[in-house]
Parts: C-alpha cells; sequence; structure tokens
C-alpha cells in the first residue's frame, strides 16, 4: 500500500467527493457503475489498501469504531465502559470488530481528527455519549463514513441515534411517587444542559400537570455547570419537598450523600429516585428506585444499524427510542 494514500486523495485525483469514493469502493448505491470502475481503477493504481469491510466482503466482516469522550472514562469502571462492554458483545455476534479511541478533551476542544477516521481504519462509526457541539460538526464534515450517536441525540446534526426514553421514563417514575402518597415533588437536574435532562424534566412536568401540581421554581435545583459532569454537593432547598427525582442516579447518590450530611435520612425522611440503573460504589449506600436503561437493547440495536448502514441497506433511519423498565428499591418510603 503506498503510504499515506487516502480516500481524499482518490476524490482529489478524479475530482469527485469523498463519499462517491467510499461508496464505490464499498459497491454501495449512489454512484454510477461507470464511475463505480473508474474509482477502483484509480485507487488500485494509486496504491490504496481497501478497509476491512470491503476486502471480505462474502464474508461481512466489519471495523466499526467507538469514541468515546475521556470524561466518561474513570479509574472506576463507568456506565459507558460497560456501555462499550455490551457492544463488544453484540458486535462479536454480527462479525464486527470494535475499535475504541478515547476523545481527550483538548482533542476535542481544539477540534483535532479522531485517529480513527483519519486513518480510514474503520467502515462506520458510533458516538458513545455526548461530545460538544462544535466537535459534532467538525465530525460531520470530516467523517465519510457512516455514523450513529448512542445514548444522545443532536437534532441539529441530523445523524441516526439510540438513545432510551428519558421522557416517559421520568413520567412514569414520577407517577411511581405519586402512587406512593407523594405530591410534594422536586426535579434534579439542570435545564437546558442537555437533551436528555430537558426531556426528562418534560417527562417530570408532565406528571405533575396532571396530578394538578405546580412545578416550584425553586424545587428546579441544578446538578452540574457542565453538560458531563455532575456536582458532588447538591444544594438542598430551605423547605424540603417529600421526594426528589433525579435525571440520573450518579446525581441521585450526590443528593443522597449531600442530604445526609445535613441529618436528613433516606428514605425515612425524603424519598429519592433516579434514572439509569448506574450507580459506581462508593457514592450512597441507599439502594436506589430507578428507571433502568435497556443498554443491552440499545447495543443490539446499535450493531445491527450499523451493519445496514455499511451494506446500504433498509434501515430505521432517525432517533430510535428504546424502552426501560422500573425498577423498585429502598430509597422510596410510601408518604402517609
Amino acid at each position: 500500500m503506498a503510504r499515506g494514500i487516502r480516500m481524499a486523495d482518490i476524490a482529489k485525483q478524479l475530482g469527485v467527493s469523498t463519499v462517491a469514493v467510499s461508496k464505490a469502493l464499498g459497491n454501495q448505491r449512489g454512484v454510477s457503475e461507470e464511475l463505480r470502475e473508474k474509482i477502483k481503477k484509480t485507487a488500485e493504481d494509486m496504491g490504496y489498501e481497501l478497509p476491512a469491510a470491503y476486502r471480505n466482503k462474502d464474508k461481512k466482516v466489519y471495523n466499526i469504531g467507538i469514541l468515546v469522550s475521556s470524561i466518561y472514562i474513570e479509574k472506576y469502571v463507568t456506565f459507558y465502559w460497560e456501555f462499550y462492554q455490551l457492544l463488544l458483545k453484540e458486535a462479536a455476534k454480527a462479525d464486527c470488530f470494535l475499535m475504541l479511541e478515547v476523545l481527550e478533551l483538548e482533542d476535542e476542544k481544539e477540534l483535532r481528527d479522531a485517529v480513527l477516521v483519519q486513518e480510514e481504519r474503520i467502515d462506520g462509526l458510533i458516538v458513545l455519549g455526548r461530545v460538544s457541539k462544535e466537535y459534532l460538526k467538525h465530525l460531520k464534515k470530516a467523517c465519510h463514513i457512516p455514523v450513529i450517536y448512542m445514548d444522545f441525540y443532536d437534532v441539529e446534526m441530523e445523524e441516526d441515534c439510540i438513545i432510551s426514553n428519558s421522557f416517559y421514563g421520568i413520567y412514569k417514575i414520577t407517577n411511581y411517587l405519586f402512587s406512593q402518597g407523594h405530591e410534594k415533588i422536586a426535579f434534579v437536574g439542570t435545564l437546558g444542559m442537555t437533551d436528555n435532562i430537558n426531556d426528562r424534566y418534560l417527562g417530570y412536568q408532565k406528571a405533575m400537570m396532571e396530578h394538578g401540581k405546580e412545578v416550584r421554581t425553586d424545587w428546579c435545583i441544578k446538578d452540574r455547570e457542565d453538560a458531563r459532569r455532575t456536582y458532588t454537593q447538591i444544594e438542598i432547598p430551605d423547605e424540603l419537598p417529600t421526594a426528589f427525582v433525579c435525571n440520573c442516579d450518579v446525581t441521585a447518590g450526590w443528593l443522597i450523600k449531600s442530604l445526609n450530611e445535613r441529618g436528613i435520612r433516606v428514605p425515612q425522611d425524603v424519598s429519592v429516585v433516579g434514572y439509569d440503573d448506574y450507580l459506581f460504589p462508593g457514592i450512597c449506600d441507599v439502594e436506589l428506585t430507578t428507571y433502568s436503561v435497556d443498554r443491552e437493547r440499545m447495543a443490539m440495536i446499535g450493531i445491527d444499524k450499523m451493519r445496514k448502514k455499511i451494506e446500504g441497506e433498509p434501515y430505521q433511519e432517525g432517533i430510535h427510542v428504546v424502552e426501560g423498565k422500573l425498577i423498585e428499591r429502598a430509597s422510596v418510603l410510601r408518604c402517609h
């Protein structure tokens, strides 16, 4: 292989788009047969080596990149690290290889190309967990292979994505609190920070409205100043509700710790619920009632959708919402 030859070089040589080169070399629809043969001939003459998926079309083996922000990969086992393990499991079933790249915050800020994208080592890319809108815009311009967002969405980018049912999940768990006799219910999550938090707040708001309860501004409590970092100290309102609905389990954990530091017990004094069913050890000792995200199904759908995108087969485009389930644990007591 001629060192440094990329699809962009072939496109420049022929005066066509990189997308056209990708489709031609991958035997996808969207280019004429005449142009396809011309592109293949030029690629061969330039010494370009096809990615794995194109070289092994009969075996249908694909290299799929997973791009995740470094902020999600900590010393402890994180929500997204476990998510990646599930993607690995599903990829193995589908004869796909995953290649993980951790996006450093400095590279994200400076809009540097992901190595997997730059070196054209992958046939498709899954962005696992939100990165900045500026980087998503950069990625859309730089990446000429199929892309899927996992566990977040961005309407402006118009990419396929797979998310859990944030709106209905929080709506359901707020209604569960009402069924336990709670009527004074607060929401913990910084509004406007992420689409997921906004959707979860709207689910909470709908449940409150349907029960004829006012949403108090002092009971809409911030949990972060950054889209991907939660406070370790949550500000507790002077007048306590009987229950808190948290936008994620990590926030719920830090809330419980903050409550305990003020001598407020969970669930004896107040009840707390979360979302996602992921709480790493060490934050609090309370078993949390939550809406569990079906990450296994999300991973299965993500790999299946990516294969179909690479192969040019029909698939469900746009936002794919995956249902979860309510799990009752020890953080809620009936309110009398």
